[in-house]
């Protein structure tokens, strides 16, 4: 059930983040102070004392929820805290917050006056990334957005972990969501495409924070094996007929 004055729900999925989760949740509580909002952290099946930390960090001005996902994987878990959010727009960002979240108001400003979808892009011209990329992670991210521009047309940055919806496209995007590993937003952008929903990118300033999850080397191949797969699933779905109905922007 949505709650009535609950204007954005902030999703962010962990796992064995108990060193950093702290510091990030007192980040994201002060970019929401002023905002009808909840912070939805989503737990992985941590084997550390994430779980600890989420509990001790909850603040009535910007509660926070816990959600337990057994299925492993980003995808998996970004999925439980979109359909177990209450807000009327919902997002999700990274543990690391590699992405600043004084985004929001701008992000915000954009969804009330109708888009349907919001996408962080670190290829945006306004945006300001500091990266320390291996050479192995750089060009296999090249050769991944080269793979994912078939499916997803349009968009500069798919991987972001930065986005933000209508909680009626939100839900219409994540609820047949397949995809459970990292590459699971580029099925969610191409379900949104699908639908005709308006998707605007905006710059992020971004900064790689030492502690990723992501192996290139394991979670790289297993990554192409799922556009693979998203893109021979969404090629024997029907092409949805509906479209969501607008948001227009509060008084």
């Amino acid at each position: 059930m949505r709650h009535v004055g609950l204007e954005l729900s902030v999703v962010v999925p962990v796992y064995n983040e108990e060193r950093r989760l702290g510091a990030s949740l007192v980040g994201l509580a002060i970019a929401l102070a002023g905002i009808a909002a909840e912070i939805v952290v989503v737990d992985n099946a941590s084997t550390d004392g994430t779980v600890d930390v989420v509990r001790e960090n909850s603040r009535p001005a910007v509660p926070v929820r816990l959600v337990h996902c057994p299925d492993r994987g980003k995808g998996a878990a970004v999925r439980a805290g979109v359909l177990a959010a209450r807000g009327r727009f919902v997002g999700f960002c990274d543990a690391d917050l590699a992405a600043g979240v004084d985004a929001v108001p701008d992000v915000l400003r954009r969804l009330r006056r109708g888009v349907e979808v919001v996408v962080g892009s670190r290829a945006h011209p306004g945006s300001d990334v500091r990266a320390r990329h291996s050479v192995l992670r750089q060009v296999g991210a090249w050769a991944f957005r080269r793979a994912v521009s078939s499916i997803v047309p349009g968009i500069g940055d798919t991987q972001c972990g930065f986005k933000f919806f209508t909680a009626e496209v939100a839900h219409a995007v994540f609820e047949p969501l397949r995809t459970a590993g990292f590459s699971f937003d580029v099925e969610v952008l191409a379900r949104a495409q699908r639908l005709g929903a308006v998707i605007e990118e905006v710059p992020v300033r971004w900064i790689d924070v030492p502690g990723s999850t992501f192996a290139p080397l394991r979670h790289g191949l297993r990554s192409f094996t799922d556009l693979r797969r998203v893109r021979e699933a969404l090629a024997g779905e029907p092409r949805p007929a509906w479209h969501p109905t607008p948001i227009a922007e509060a008084a």
